[in-house]
């Protein structure tokens, strides 16, 4: 399979958009003056409000056959022409709710089922200077008889993406890793291994 590349960029003007709009807001600030701010938006929302899930695996095995691990992807992601590492992710489709939209794309993207929802966060936001898209993050609990297994995705024709299982303790080093190697790391994963790092730090620091 060929490496991905970018053949050329252009301009695009909002009404050739079809899953993206460019908005202009006009707003008064705080000390009452008049400004202007750009921004895109989804035209992909759900009804419910939520743009996207994104999708914390937590991947035990009954038999201790391997460490609590999770789950990442490698996928390439034309505006940074890179290959990201990200946590699946996926858009919510309509009369789903966010743990319906996370348990299908887990195994969409991944193969791996979900046996129990461990928790939903609220709405969140990564990016609110540039756009209103929003989404929750869902964890989830896979858990394996024995042996670490290697599921099947039900990928899409288009998408090609790359499982990864990884310890949670070496999921911080593994992003490191990635970096070095000339990945992209997708920051809310990379927030999520570091805040994880810490955390152990400081219980071993008390």
């Amino acid at each position: 399979m060929a490496n991905p590349n970018i053949d050329s960029i252009q301009d695009l003007t909002t009404s050739d958009a079809r899953w993206i709009g460019l908005k202009k807001i006009s707003y008064t600030d705080a000390d009452g003056k008049q400004r202007l701010w750009e921004m895109a938006e989804r035209r992909t929302r759900s009804s419910g409000g939520i743009d996207a899930v994104a999708i914390l695996t937590i991947l035990r095995s009954k038999a201790d056959a391997f460490p609590v691990s999770t789950v990442i992807i490698e996928q390439y992601r034309p505006p940074i022409d890179k290959f990201v590492i990200e946590l699946p992710a996926g858009l919510i489709d309509q009369g789903e709710s966010p743990e319906q939209s996370a348990i299908r794309e887990l195994e969409e993207e991944t193969g791996y089922k979900a046996d129990s929802v461990i928790d939903v966060t609220p709405v969140i936001v990564s990016d609110p200077g540039m756009t209103n898209a929003n989404m929750k993050l869902v964890t989830v609990s896979v858990t394996l008889e024995d042996k670490l297994e290697a599921p099947q995705p039900k990928l899409e024709i288009g998408e090609h993406i790359v499982t990864r299982v990884i310890p949670l303790k070496e999921l911080h080093q593994t992003l490191s890793n990635y970096d070095k190697k000339g990945f992209a790391v997708d920051a809310r994963l990379f927030h999520l291994a570091a805040g994880y790092k810490l955390a152990g730090q400081l219980s071993t620091s008390e």
